[in-house]
């Protein structure tokens, strides 16, 4: 039997409404995966995986152990060059997942009484590395640069105050948020940053396919990356594969190569991974999917308008109103109060053909429940049309 403690917490989830299920594959028209530009779908991008595999006699369905031990197969730096030259930076490493590599870089790079900034909307996997760290840890409100530039003076203050050794500073955001699809004030965060000696790190998790010259992401696109310590980027959306990589120096690499024990501790992607990433990679310079994703941003960005779907800030968002947190990515999301009423909106839809997520809190705070809606470059006008119709009569 399960210990009671752990019979008591699942209990509570299915009192909230709340528990989790693994989801079953369906026919549904997608609006809920993270497969941006339809990648992991794409014929050329799994021939042209397999045809690099054969050519280069690289038939094995495994890498046999760690890369510090047997699993460094030559495609590792191949591959490694090609996404440090994409998005112009001095050096890539690969981890095995987005997850894996926030928890190596956060658990092993900020040292203790160091100071770790970040956004109250970070990723799971970035919260979860800096609980491993014993670094000083704090967050600022989402998107709140004034917020964090407060915190920043006070904490640093403090710091010279206690005359201990001086703290390095890490400040942390996303460019593109999973669960709002909003972005900061790169430039000025940068400029803030910059001025207080702070080692920026920015996720791109759900930037990479969306922004930038060949969709390189968001920092590419505003000429940032010359300011930044560490880029995550990650091949499980926009890239249709598996994986993720940090960007950085080569002193950062060297770095995490001998302290990061998620990177240590666990066997190399395969051949097939690494082959998949680079033929991802090569597609990203060539299809036009990047251009279809953002015209269907625009158009169902003026579908929400046309319907009176209302918008608002997040930072206004309460338990009596309902609809759309204001977006320019792939990612939108309408507030719905209550895991009940938004899982029941979410089921309507489903029941009328469309694959339309609930977020359900505790993933979410409460009264901040929603349906997030992530849309593709092969989802039609015609569908973007009747999906925010028939929301607009069971939900508004």
């Amino acid at each position: 039997m399960l210990p009671q403690k752990l019979q008591h917490k699942l209990d509570q989830r299915k009192q909230d409404n709340a528990l989790r299920h693994l989801g079953a594959p369906n026919d549904l028209v997608d609006f809920s995966s993270n497969d941006y530009l339809g990648f992991s779908k794409s014929d050329s991008i799994f021939k042209n995986a397999q045809h690099y595999l054969e050519t280069h006699h690289l038939g094995h369905n495994g890498s046999t152990g760690s890369r510090l031990l047997s699993g460094n197969h030559n495609l590792y730096k191949d591959v490694e060059n090609l996404i440090s030259t994409f998005h112009k930076a001095e050096t890539a490493l690969i981890f095995n997942s987005g997850y894996d590599a926030n928890l190596g870089f956060f658990s092993s790079v900020p040292q203790r009484n160091d100071i770790i900034l970040y956004d109250e909307y970070c990723h799971a996997s970035i919260r979860d590395g800096i609980s491993m760290s014993h670094a000083k840890a704090f967050k600022f409100r989402h998107n709140d640069l004034g917020d964090l530039e407060e915190r920043l003076t006070h904490l640093l203050q403090t710091s010279k105050n206690l005359d201990t050794e001086p703290a390095e500073v890490y400040l942390v955001t996303e460019s593109v948020f999973s669960m709002d699809g909003d972005s900061p004030d790169l430039k000025t965060l940068v400029k803030l940053g910059n001025t207080y000696n702070a080692h920026i790190i920015i996720d791109e998790a759900h930037a990479v396919g969306m922004f930038g010259e060949q969709g390189n992401g968001l920092i590419n696109h505003l000429n940032l990356e010359t300011k930044i310590f560490a880029r995550i980027i990650t091949f499980g959306k926009a890239l249709g594969s598996h994986g993720a990589a940090i960007l950085g120096s080569a002193s950062l690499k060297d770095f995490l190569i001998n302290f990061s024990r998620p990177f240590i501790y666990t066997t190399a992607l395969p051949p097939h991974s690494l082959a998949t990433i680079k033929a991802g990679y090569q597609e990203l310079k060539n299809t036009t999917q990047s251009q279809l994703l953002q015209q269907n941003i625009a158009f169902f960005s003026a579908e929400v308008k046309r319907l009176k779907l209302m918008t608002f800030q997040n930072d206004k968002i309460s338990e009596e109103k309902k609809g759309f947190i204001e977006s320019q990515t792939a990612i939108h999301c309408c507030i719905i109060c209550g895991n009940d009423h938004v899982k029941h909106i979410s089921e309507l839809l489903q029941h009328e053909g469309f694959d339309v997520k609930a977020i359900l809190s505790p993933t979410v705070p409460k009264t901040k429940e929603r349906l997030r809606f992530c849309l593709h470059s092969y989802n039609t006008k015609k569908e973007i049309t009747k999906v925010l119709e028939l929301l607009h009569t069971f939900a508004f």
